[in-house]
């Protein structure tokens, strides 16, 4: 291990210099570098759900058919996601990210060439394996790589970047399928991903300055082993990502649904609500990250949006309001919702111990898959249950624990 890779996860102190440093050598590559894995992370994630009708015909199965692959990369993502932060810490976080891209790339390269149902489910199986490589992997080099002046920018950057993946994924895997069948879209995708690897292996890692040397310690260290990660600030973490997940899982899968059956909006009109809603999430991200680096109180940044955010949904839960206030409504909820991203993430960073960033994030990470599995048999009850303006209600209901376990534990260094 170079030299040039310590320090991948080491948290630094809550004390910034009177004048902000300028980024070392590389940080701006890594940050570019980094980003680009993290939206290819998401085409990964929505490879298959816009092919659905395509792979449908091609297999000669049905939609529970497809939807068990799903099923499958995210229940193998859930249980491979903490183990592999503790490698990320082990054995370092650019090794591990390029074995993330890889894997995943050789995933759906190999779905798309072989063309069976029963590989279909391997593949998804392999391509969760490898999605739960990308946040351990990719915060533990960030953490490491950049200024802690600049951390909260590019903890949003590789947010936005995020975000911008899922955007892009279903017209551009929808386009190659309508040009040359879901085996030529999954092929493609997979070699982007592994194409990308030859710019991560050879990547040079910075080291931020103005770490304290308590920090600086290389991945397999013997003292970053011997640090305990299984803090009650991390456990408590955990379940904040779980709720985040709740209550953005609500309006992002189930938003649509309720507003069509339950407020007498159109189709259009609540997909052009929830569009809203994701678009201005994009840019509360990047606002989110001046924030982020402008205080050291990210816990009330997150509480204060978060109960914001909530007000306006409680306001779509009770009230009757008109397409276009509904739609204004929610891409103000978008905005505040994604002013939150930076912040979370500069109190997870936070509470890692030093060397331990990988295995940190790898827990906390695990809430969004508890989430994103609990969450939608509950919100789809409700709307069996002919309660749509439930689903926005039990979202208040989980972005008000979110905000008092901001309050309560002010994780960051106990601001």
């Amino acid at each position: 291990m170079s030299s040039s890779e310590a320090d991948l996860g080491a948290p630094v102190e809550d004390v910034r210099p009177p004048v902000e440093a300028g980024p070392p050598a590389g940080a701006t590559r890594l940050l570019v570098l980094v980003s680009l894995a993290h939206l290819v992370s998401h085409v990964y994630i929505l490879a298959l759900p816009p092919l659905f009708p395509f792979l449908r015909d091609r297999l000669q199965v049905g939609f529970v058919e497809l939807g068990l692959a799903l099923t499958v990369f995210n229940v193998v993502s859930a249980v491979a996601q903490a183990p592999i932060g503790f490698l990320v810490d082990r054995l370092g976080a650019r090794r591990v990210l390029a074995a993330g891209l890889a894997l995943g790339g050789l995933a759906f390269l190999s779905i798309g060439l072989v063309g069976t149902y029963a590989w279909l489910l391997v593949g998804a199986a392999l391509a969760g394996l490898a999605n739960g490589a990308f946040h351990p992997a990719d915060y533990a080099l960030l953490s490491g790589g950049i200024p802690k002046a600049r951390l909260g920018r590019a903890f949003s950057l590789h947010t936005f970047a995020g975000y911008l993946g899922t955007a892009i994924a279903p017209a551009i895997l929808i386009g190659l399928a309508l040009l040359g069948g879901p085996g030529l879209a999954l092929s493609v995708v997979g070699v982007v991903g592994l194409l990308l690897v030859g710019f991560i292996l050879p990547m040079r890692v910075p080291v931020a300055q103005g770490q304290p040397d308590a920090h600086k310690l290389p991945p397999g260290s013997p003292a970053v082993a011997k640090r305990p990660v299984l803090t009650p600030a991390i456990i408590s973490l955990t379940v904040f990502f779980t709720l985040l997940s709740f209550s953005n899982g609500a309006i992002q899968n189930f938003s649509v649904a309720a507003l069509v059956s339950g407020y007498g909006v159109t189709l259009t009109q609540a997909n052009g609500a929830l569009t809203a809603f994701l678009m201005l999430s994009a840019f509360g991200v990047l606002v989110g990250g001046f924030l982020a680096d402008r205080t050291r109180r990210h816990g009330d940044v997150a509480a204060i949006a978060f109960a914001l955010t909530a007000l306006l949904t409680l306001l779509i839960a009770i009230a009757d309001i008109g397409a276009v206030t509904l739609t204004l409504v929610m891409a103000a909820a978008g905005f505040l919702s994604g002013v939150i991203a930076p912040s979370r993430d500069m109190m997870v960073q936070a509470a890692a111990p030093p060397g331990g960033a990988g295995r940190t994030f790898g827990i906390v990470s695990t809430g969004f898959n508890v989430g994103g599995a609990i969450g939608p048999l509950l919100f789809g009850w409700i709307l069996d249950h002919g309660e749509p303006r439930w689903v926005f209600g039990a979202a208040v209901g989980f972005m008000l624990l979110t905000v008092v376990l901001a309050l309560r534990d002010r994780w960051s260094g106990g601001r």
